[in-house]
């Protein structure tokens, strides 16, 4: 190969996770086999209904719309009404995309951000946060408030991302704080994207279904001052649906930047088949299975934390999502390991920032009979 074909291709760092081979194969050989806590996937069956709608839809030999079919975009302003508090969102504001890491990857680029802009995302936050501002040759500053960032620094920021509930480490952003967001942003001029997707799954005073307050949206009255301008939500049904393996989600928001993302989409081709539109059309119109999911994670998460205190280990924030944010006042790669000898897998927090460090992220997502052989191991002696 020639060394100017050697050029070609991305310079990216190397996928985080393939550092955590030895530690699963430690875990691997523990005698009642391991218990994978490490990524998010559902591993609970995906709802009858939605598999059903797909099934109907399969016969689509035509090309599927970027924008949505008419009967999708108008379930998912229904359903921002009847569960994220915001009434009155025009369908045309709505758009499906590939799932939500797709449109995170790309969204810097599709707003047009160029070298010398600046993405704010959380101090401890998923990666392809800062993937999506390298690919349109921006800078990625952690921040969790403007005022953290130098003068300088404020006046070049373009995009602001929000994730709330967050990942690794579920901490939820109530109304006064989304708005002191919005009301920075809009004094310089971002774009604030927050990403929601674990909103349906909120505990303690976030859990609705036991007498707490809903997640709020970024674009929820309270938040937008009535006003969609220059905010943006995200958010997924994989988690509140099991539907990661349909690459379900969508995006919703200011009516002029989403006119431009359509036409852009439209150019590049990102479309959601038709039958996934379908199946996402049954599953945002459908709040009983949304219950069901929630109820068996809320399950798994009190019998888990208690094992995980017992273990030596503190969790912090931790208020919605389906992870837990731990530290044992370690190195993180000593908690992993020690972890790993009792046949668990774990996220370490080093994947998500400096300020991970220390900690790891406990995933909710094993099925209940690895939930509780994760108990039994973590509360024997060592």
């Amino acid at each position: 190969m020639t060394s100017a074909l050697r050029s070609f291709g991305l310079s990216l760092s190397d996928y985080p996770w393939e550092a955590m081979a030895p530690y699963l194969a430690t875990a691997a050989a523990h005698p009642g086999g391991v218990v994978n806590l490490s990524i998010g996937t559902p591993v609970d069956g995906t709802p009858a209904l939605i598999q059903d709608a797909l099934r109907r839809a399969a016969d689509a030999p035509g090309y599927p719309t970027v924008h949505g079919t008419q009967g999708l975009r108008e379930a998912i302003s229904g359903w921002f009404e009847r569960r994220r508090g915001v009434p009155g969102l025009d369908p045309r504001d709505v758009m499906p995309t590939v799932g939500s890491k797709e449109l995170v990857a790309w969204l810097p680029f599709l707003l047009g951000l160029k070298s010398g802009d600046v993405v704010v995302r959380p101090t401890v936050a998923y990666p392809t946060y800062d993937i999506g501002a390298t690919f349109a040759g921006a800078v990625h500053v952690a921040a969790d408030d403007l005022d953290e960032l130098d003068a300088a620094t404020r006046s070049r920021v373009r995009l602001i991302w929000i994730n709330s509930p967050a990942n690794p480490t579920g901490s939820v952003r109530d109304v006064a704080s989304l708005r002191k967001i919005v009301d920075q942003a809009r004094e310089i001029g971002a774009v604030v994207a927050s990403d929601e997707c674990y909103a349906e799954l909120g505990w303690d005073e976030w859990d609705l279904q036991l007498g707490g307050e809903a997640v709020p949206s970024i674009l929820d009255p309270r938040v937008s001052g009535g006003s969609n301008e220059g905010l943006l939500a995200v958010y997924s049904l994989s988690k509140q649906s099991n539907l990661a393996g349909y690459r379900a989600a969508f995006i919703a928001g200011d009516s002029a930047i989403m006119a431009n993302l359509v036409n852009s989409r439209k150019h590049a081709g990102m479309i959601v088949p038709y039958p996934v539109q379908e199946a996402m059309r049954v599953a945002i119109g459908d709040d009983s299975h949304v219950q069901v999911q929630k109820d068996i994670y809320r399950s798994r998460r009190q019998r888990i934390v208690p094992a995980l205190k017992e273990f030596g280990l503190e969790i912090q924030q931790s208020k919605a999502g389906l992870y837990l944010w731990c530290t044992a006042g370690e190195a993180t790669w000593d908690t992993v390991g020690r972890l790993a000898e009792r046949g668990i897998v774990v996220g370490p927090g080093v994947f998500y920032g400096d300020a991970g460090h220390g900690f790891i992220r406990v995933a909710l997502t094993g099925a209940d009979d690895r939930i509780d052989a994760a108990v039994q191991r973590l509360s024997v002696a060592p």
